[in-house]
């Protein structure tokens, strides 16, 4: 069930069963990314152990490495070697290791469901979102990366189904152009979340009063994902305005098999994490 109203520059969204509103409660989500290690085991717990933290969400990646990039050792397709994925090479590698097998999906939604923890996902291309509606996936998330990668999000924008947009790599004209092709299928359940592509990011890199901007400019729920290494900067936002917090999350902090783990939260800090925004947002 997904129902917007937009009274000025009001909005509510619903999100599977959790609603999103000035009045609301935050929403807060947790990123599994590439933290399961390739084990379908270790992605059921961490869903388990997210719901146990008390988030609203468990979020997924939807790609493959052909998918996402191309298999090539050309210069714009290697890894930095000041990168902390830098052992993986390159692009192709790196996602190959990372991605979530499409497979898990059906198992992940229906664990996630059972839990009462809502589920979706973050798709990288089109057949992505094929797969994804099958599942019955209550929102879509763009990351940044793919802010102009227009057939994707007019794809998703005729789902009608809540939009969750990730600044990061993108600018004001990549946002602008997202929110009007998002708008042309009549779609405004769109949620702006101020994002650095940084891993991990420090909490000066980020510009908080953008929250403002882009719920005065695109009449949009916002908030933060944060990459960040504690929850100072997700406080600082919430009388800001910013109602969704994004954090990645993982099972134990292992760089050596979990590609995201050195800037995840473990159930122990998610749990924090939650209970400050919780105590902070009654303010």
């Amino acid at each position: 069930l997904i129902i917007i109203f937009i009274f000025g520059k009001k909005m509510k969204i619903t999100i599977g069963k959790k609603t999103i509103s000035s009045k609301s409660k935050s929403f807060i989500v947790a990123e599994m990314s590439g933290n399961h290690g390739g084990s379908l085991n270790e992605a059921l717990n961490i869903i388990k152990a997210a719901k146990k933290s008390g988030v609203d969400a468990i979020k997924l990646q939807t790609y493959t490495a052909d998918t996402i990039t191309l298999k090539s050792n050309r210069k714009d397709f290697l890894i930095p070697k000041k990168s902390p994925w830098r052992s993986k090479k390159n692009l192709w590698n790196l996602y190959n290791y990372a991605y979530t097998p499409w497979v898990w999906n059906k198992k992940l939604f229906s664990f996630a469901k059972k839990l009462g923890l809502e589920i979706f996902s973050s798709p990288f291309d089109e057949s992505a979102v094929d797969h994804l509606e099958k599942l019955k996936c209550s929102a879509y998330k763009i990351a940044s990366p793919e802010m102009n990668h227009i057939p994707l999000i007019r794809k998703v924008a005729k789902t009608k189904k809540p939009i969750i947009l990730s600044t990061g790599l993108s600018n004001l004209e990549d946002l602008n152009l997202a929110i009007k092709n998002i708008r042309l299928f009549n779609s405004n359940r769109i949620i702006i979340l101020s994002c650095v592509s940084k891993y991990p990011a420090s909490p000066h890199e980020y510009n908080l009063r953008e929250l403002d901007y882009f719920k005065k400019k695109y009449s949009a729920i916002v908030g933060i994902s944060d990459h960040t290494k504690d929850n100072s900067l997700s406080i600082a936002s919430l009388p800001l305005g910013a109602k969704v917090f994004e954090k990645h999350f993982v099972l134990k902090k292992n760089i050596n098999k979990t590609v995201d783990s050195f800037f995840s939260e473990t159930e122990v800090s998610m749990k924090n994490y939650v209970d400050n925004i919780r105590k902070i947002e009654i303010s």
